[in-house]
């Protein structure tokens, strides 16, 4: 298929690459000169606007997969493309949008017979050659026509064993992908997941806090151990009941820097935790470890503590996002990712339609 991918950030460039070489065409755009150009050298064809993607796009209907950060650039962008696309077409938005944004889009580009399909996107930058989970809202015939492009950027059934009972169950499920619902159901799923997210790695972090000061003068001695917290971390990766892939980008960070130096503690929300919790009131659903887990995050802003750092090394090893006051010197391992900058250094120069 073809498919233009608006926003070639950490997540976005990645995206186009796995499309690619699925054997997709992808017509790329960001406003920074650099992620296109890259791209363009993998594949890609390159444009310098919106106007000019939509022109490119020739296989109809056009579907336009955007990669941007909530808010305003997202919500700009949607609108400058609703005033570009035909009936028929389909805009995708894969970030992190709300739902409830979601749900308001989708009826406004509905009226003029424009297909809004929400696609919450896992898979940070280790997407590229893990593949990306994905939560889908919107048309069941959109989601259906774009079912190649979800396969090609789903990991795939892989060797986790089938889950007992799920043998007449939604394929695509256990390939990575599920069409969720309608307009806002992704991002909702999304959204929650992400609330989940906080909780598991609030858990791992308050853990190896309490294992790093188990030599602390405040107890007696002979209940002082020095433990080898890396070695911990690697031993709980096999085989152990709570073993799971933050586990292993945990241990991975340990076993380079033990000390996590070079990670300030200051541990950032990007927004989707604060959704679940509100999501939670609405709903009169009790949420403590989530809530908890989030208001950690605030109070990582005034004091940091080893366990502050270890959530940092984590959010760094997904997603690669720096934290105010870090100074960690290498990149996320992960040979595919060419462009090592933030989505939100991205400007997009929106023409006007």
């Amino acid at each position: 298929m073809q498919i233009g991918v608006v926003g070639l950030g950490r997540m976005g460039g990645n995206i186009a690459r796995r499309l690619m070489k699925a054997g997709h065409s992808c017509v790329v755009f960001d406003g920074l000169a650099e992620p296109r150009d890259a791209l363009a050298k993998e594949g890609a064809t390159a444009v310098l606007s919106l106007v000019d993607m939509v022109k490119t796009l020739k296989e109809k209907p056009r579907a336009v997969w955007v990669m941007l950060p909530a808010g305003q650039i997202t919500e700009a962008t949607v609108k400058c493309l609703a005033d570009l696309l035909e009936p028929d077409d389909i805009v995708i938005d894969g970030g992190n949008s709300h739902y409830k944004d979601d749900i308001r889009r989708a009826k406004t580009l509905a009226e003029r017979r424009i297909r809004y399909v929400d696609c919450g996107t896992s898979g940070g930058v280790w997407g590229v050659e893990r593949g990306y989970c994905m939560m889908i809202g919107g048309p069941k015939e959109a989601a259906d026509y774009l079912d190649p492009i979800f396969s090609a950027l789903a990991p795939g059934r892989g060797d986790i064993a089938r889950t007992p009972g799920r043998e007449n169950g939604d394929s695509r499920v256990e390939r990575g992908y599920i069409h969720a619902g309608p307009s806002g159901a992704g991002h909702f799923v999304k959204m929650v997941h992400n609330g989940i997210e906080y909780g598991l790695m609030q858990a791992y972090a308050e853990g190896f806090d309490i294992l790093r000061n188990k030599d602390s003068n405040d107890l007696p001695e002979d209940q002082r151990f020095v433990l080898n917290i890396a070695d911990i971390a690697e031993v709980w990766r096999r085989g152990s009941v709570i073993s799971s892939w933050l586990l292993d980008l945990g241990a991975a960070a340990l076993a380079t820097n033990p000390q996590l130096t070079g990670f300030s503690g200051f541990v950032q929300d990007s927004g989707e935790g604060r959704w679940a919790i509100e999501a939670a009131i609405e709903e009169a659903v009790p949420a403590e470890v989530l809530s908890s887990a989030l208001y950690a995050r605030f109070r990582s802003r005034q004091e940091h503590s080893f366990g502050e750092k270890m959530l940092s090394a984590m959010r760094f090893a997904f997603g690669g996002h720096i934290e105010a006051g870090g100074s960690v010197d290498t990149e996320p391992q992960h040979p595919g990712d060419t462009e090592r900058r933030s989505t939100t250094q991205s400007t997009m120069d929106l023409p006007h339609a």
